[in-house]
């Protein structure tokens, strides 16, 4: 590896999502788990370099935080990577794993499975311009190139090229066919391809991703492999990360409550409402922090019925949290 940069410890992390894992999101995530490595959602190199937003945005609080970066081209992955750098971002993953059409159309995603030579290319490329990580997120196969020799040849050529930590999430990808919703559920699960690849590539940081709703199995995974990325779950149920520090890493500090993280939130939500982010931007992430718990579905509705509204304001926060049943009332 050219640039010497130290791996970013991942036994555990949150998978990017479009539209979804936004700076909200991910401070909000934060607040959970001190620990856990995040990432921002796919954002591609066009975007970066001409876009009007700032799509590199985050707060200081997100650490560790990687770029996943979306595109084909190695200047310009090149270019973005050490924007990010720059920017202080701790890592750069390579987007190898997304099936959308759009992304397919932008040559970049899951489509660049079957050209690992300019994956290898952008790995090299951008390892020149950076002393953080770059690392690669893809799939098992695509189509009807899904066999393990597909697999291990893709894993080969970007090793060769540098890539160090690979998250490989353990479901192949039809590029034709399938909505992307789809690709996350229908293509069978295929976790022993990814402990084979383990086994083959031994020097490599390995982490799987895909259909993993536990800590429990969680911790099975991590008998086999370096790292576990938790997608869907985490978004629907996000009070699972505030165990993530204690049964993954082995933590002893105490996490905080589900109401402790509302009141950490609203200084946040007022901040970021001054500038300029509507109640909602925040809020839908935070629908699902109390599943479970006894006025969970009177929360979600509230801040589902009012929290998009213009004139929503933190403090309908408060008044969902006051729908909640404190756990210990309900003992004593």
């Amino acid at each position: 590896m050219k640039n010497n940069a130290v791996l970013l410890g991942h036994r555990f992390s949150i998978a990017p999502m479009l539209d979804w894992t936004d700076k909200h999101c991910r401070y909000f995530h934060r607040l959970l788990s001190q620990h856990a490595v995040l990432y921002t959602e796919m954002v591609t190199t066009g975007a970066i370099i001409h876009g009007s937003g700032d799509y590199l945005a985050f707060n200081e609080e997100e650490h560790p935080l990687v770029l996943q970066l979306g595109g084909s081209n190695p200047v310009d992955m090149a270019h973005c990577a050490k924007l990010a750098q720059q920017r202080g971002y701790d890592a750069v993953n390579i987007n190898v794993g997304c099936p959308s059409d759009r992304v397919q159309n932008g040559m970049f995603g899951a489509c660049l499975m079957a050209q690992p030579q300019l994956v290898a290319d952008c790995i090299k490329a951008m390892q020149d311009a950076v002393d953080i990580p770059v690392t690669v997120k893809t799939r098992i196969g695509i189509d009807d190139s899904d066999d393990y020799q597909f697999l291990q040849d893709f894993v080969a050529a970007v090793a060769d090229a540098g890539c160090q930590q690979l998250i490989i999430h353990a479901r192949k990808a039809w590029l034709k066919g399938l909505s992307p919703k789809e690709n996350r559920e229908v293509p069978p699960l295929n976790y022993q391809r990814v402990y084979q690849l383990k086994q083959d590539f031994p020097q490599l940081d390995i982490s799987i991703n895909g259909g993993i709703k536990t800590l429990q199995q969680a911790r099975e995974q991590l008998q086999y492999l370096d790292g576990v990325m938790v997608g869907r779950e985490a978004y629907s149920n996000p009070l699972l990360l505030s165990e993530v520090d204690a049964l993954i890493y082995g933590s002893t500090a105490l996490p905080l409550t589900p109401q402790q993280v509302v009141q950490q939130m609203l200084p946040y939500i007022e901040r970021q409402m001054q500038q300029g982010a509507r109640f909602w931007h925040i809020a839908r992430h935070m629908l699902g922090l109390f599943q479970g718990v006894p006025g969970a579905r009177q929360w979600r509705r509230l801040l589902s019925e009012k929290g998009h509204l213009a004139d929503a304001t933190p403090e309908l926060m408060l008044q969902a949290l006051a729908l909640i049943k404190p756990l210990d009332n309900l003992t004593n």
